[in-house]
C-alpha cells in the first residue's frame, strides 16, 4: 500500500501558478513591478510568495493607472536579485501556469537572464488551455473569461488577485479535462522538444527529390515556398535557422506539401509563378528583371527530363506565348499538340514565364527544341 502511494505522488504535477505586474515599455526592457507565485499541487495551494519589486526604472503612465502602483510604492521595495532565490525555491520542480503565459514567462526570465542566472521552466498557459476545453466564450481576457465562469475576482489588474483567479480557473480547467491529456499535450517545454518532434515527423514525409514544396499554417494556408534539388534538405535548412521570420514559419506551420519537377526550368517556372499567384506571408518579396523581348520562333515544344527516368517534362510555345507545362511519357501526346494540350498546365503570366524561360536558355541547353 506504502508502495502505490508512493508512485502516485511521482506522478503529480506541481505548478506555479503567478501573475507579473510591470512597468511596461520597449520589449524585453520591461521591469517587474509586482509579482504573486502560489505552489499549486493539483488539489490545494501549498505554498506562495507575493512581493511589489523595485523595477529600478520608472513605470508607464498607463500602466500606473491601470494598476495603480506608481513609482513612489516601490521606492522601499525590494530589488529583484533581492527577492530571486526566493522564486527559484517556490518554482523549483513545477510548471509554470499563467494566463498569457508566454508574456510572464518572458519577462521572469529576462530578469534572470540580467543577472545572469539561466532560469528555464516548461510552462502552461490558461488562455489556449481555455480556449480548448471552454469553447465558444465571447472574451478569453482573464477578467471576462472569469465573470462569465462566476469565478470571484479582486484587485483586477494587481499580481495577487490575477494570479488567485487564476488558480480557481486553473483548478476548473483541470477538471473539464476529463480525459487526462490536454494538459500534458499543452505543456510548451523550455527546451522546444514538442516543436523538435513536430518537425522531425514533418521531415520523415518530405523524399530528398528536386522540386516545390509548400508550407501551410494549420487552416491550411500557404505561408511558404522554397525551391531546391533535394526538398527534405532545403526544408531542414528553413528549420535549422534561428532568424525571427524561420521562428514563425516554425512556430506555424501544420504540414508540408510538394511537387516534384525533375529539372531546374519547371522548377523555376513553378516557384516563381506561384509566388507570384499566392503571395505566401513569409517569402521574401522576390521580383525578376521582366524581359518582353519576344521569342525567336513563334511555335515550340522544349523537352526536357522528366521526375522519373521513362518521363519528359515539356513546355509549350505557342503564337510566341507561353501555353503551359507539363509531364508525358506517351510519344502520340508529344507528337499531337491537340492531344498534348489538355496534359499541359496553363499559363496566365506570359511576362513572368517567358522572362524564366529566356534566361534559363542563355545559359542552359536543354534535352531537345522541336520548332513547328
Amino acid at each position: 500500500m506504502e508502495q502505490e502511494i508512493i508512485l502516485h505522488r511521482k506522478r503529480e504535477h506541481l505548478y506555479s501558478i503567478l501573475d507579473i505586474e510591470t512597468t511596461g515599455g520597449k520589449y524585453n526592457e520591461e521591469g517587474i513591478t509586482e509579482i504573486a507565485i502560489y505552489k499549486f499541487n493539483g488539489h490545494k495551494i501549498v505554498d506562495q510568495f507575493i512581493s511589489l519589486i523595485n523595477p529600478e526604472r520608472p513605470i508607464q503612465d498607463f500602466v500606473a493607472k491601470l494598476t495603480g502602483i506608481n513609482n513612489q510604492m516601490l521606492r522601499n521595495a525590494p530589488k529583484f536579485y533581492e527577492v530571486a532565490k526566493r522564486i527559484v525555491e517556490i518554482t523549483e520542480n513545477t510548471i509554470i501556469v499563467a494566463h498569457n503565459a508566454t508574456f510572464d514567462y518572458r519577462i521572469l526570465k529576462t530578469e534572470f537572464d540580467r543577472l545572469g542566472y539561466n532560469y528555464n521552466k516548461n510552462s502552461l498557459c490558461t488562455v489556449e488551455l481555455s480556449r480548448e476545453l471552454i469553447p465558444n466564450q465571447p472574451s478569453y481576457s482573464l477578467g471576462k473569461l472569469c465573470k462569465a465562469l462566476g469565478i470571484p475576482m479582486s484587485d483586477r489588474h494587481r499580481a495577487n488577485g490575477d494570479a488567485l483567479a487564476t488558480v480557481q480557473l486553473f483548478k476548473l480547467l483541470l477538471e473539464k479535462d476529463t480525459v487526462k491529456n490536454i494538459l500534458q499535450e499543452s505543456v510548451k517545454y523550455y527546451d522546444k522538444r514538442e516543436e523538435k518532434d513536430k518537425l522531425n515527423k514533418i521531415l520523415d514525409t518530405l523524399p530528398e527529390d528536386r522540386g516545390v514544396f509548400y508550407m501551410h499554417d494549420t487552416n491550411g494556408k500557404v505561408v511558404y515556398i522554397g525551391k531546391g534539388k533535394n526538398i527534405k534538405a532545403e526544408v531542414n535548412k528553413v528549420f535549422l535557422k534561428d532568424t525571427k521570420r524561420s521562428l514563425k514559419i516554425k512556430d506555424r506551420i501544420s504540414k508540408i506539401s510538394f511537387e516534384n519537377t525533375g529539372n531546374i526550368l519547371i522548377t523555376r517556372l513553378k516557384y516563381y509563378l506561384e509566388l507570384d499567384e499566392l503571395k505566401p506571408k513569409y517569402n521574401f518579396k522576390k521580383r525578376l528583371k521582366i524581359n518582353l523581348e519576344p521569342f525567336k520562333h513563334d511555335n515550340f515544344i522544349i523537352y526536357l527530363k522528366g521526375r522519373i527516368p521513362e518521363e519528359n517534362s515539356i513546355i509549350l510555345v505557342e503564337n510566341n506565348s507561353v501555353f503551359g507545362y507539363g509531364f508525358t511519357n506517351l510519344s502520340f501526346q508529344e507528337n499531337q499538340i491537340e492531344i498534348l494540350k489538355p496534359n499541359l498546365t496553363p499559363i496566365h503570366n506570359q511576362q513572368l514565364a517567358k522572362t524564366i524561360i529566356r534566361n534559363y536558355l542563355k545559359t542552359n541547353t536543354p534535352e531537345k527544341i522541336v520548332r513547328f
